[in-house]
């Protein structure tokens, strides 16, 4: 194991460091923030980098926190995830290359996008 691994897992609980560092996923409809309507900037939880604004989250009935847009085009940065027999669009923070969640072309206008992302991933700096 590296020491950048180590290190990661001395900051993250063992359920964060599987999500952002090993791109898993939590169960649907458990995370902190999926039915959240509290208003702020939503960080990544590995390294603080704003992500998200709370004005761009919606319910989409997934069971994860969604989003129509990043708080800027730089804050994510996005892969081709082939993993599980299926082809979906990761997301990541571009900052420290924490997984967050998938976007989708099936959110609500403007962007027609949805950020699904995982609670555990994420911080929320409340305004």
């Amino acid at each position: 194991m590296s020491n950048e691994d180590e290190q990661w897992k001395e900051k993250l609980s063992g359920e964060q460091y599987h999500v952002c560092r090993e791109r898993g996923t939590e169960r649907p409809f458990s995370g902190k923030f999926h039915d959240s309507k509290e208003d702020g900037t939503y960080r990544c939880v590995c390294c603080g980098e704003p992500l998200f604004l709370s004005d761009t989250k919606f319910d989409s009935g997934t069971g994860w926190p969604s989003f129509y847009a990043p708080l800027d085009e730089n804050a994510v940065e996005t892969e081709t995830d082939r993993s599980h027999g299926m082809e979906r669009t990761e997301v990541h923070c571009q900052k420290c290359g924490s997984h967050l969640g998938h976007v989708f072309p099936d959110g609500p206008q403007p962007t027609g996008l949805r950020y699904c992302i995982n609670s555990l991933s994420l911080d929320l700096v409340k305004k």
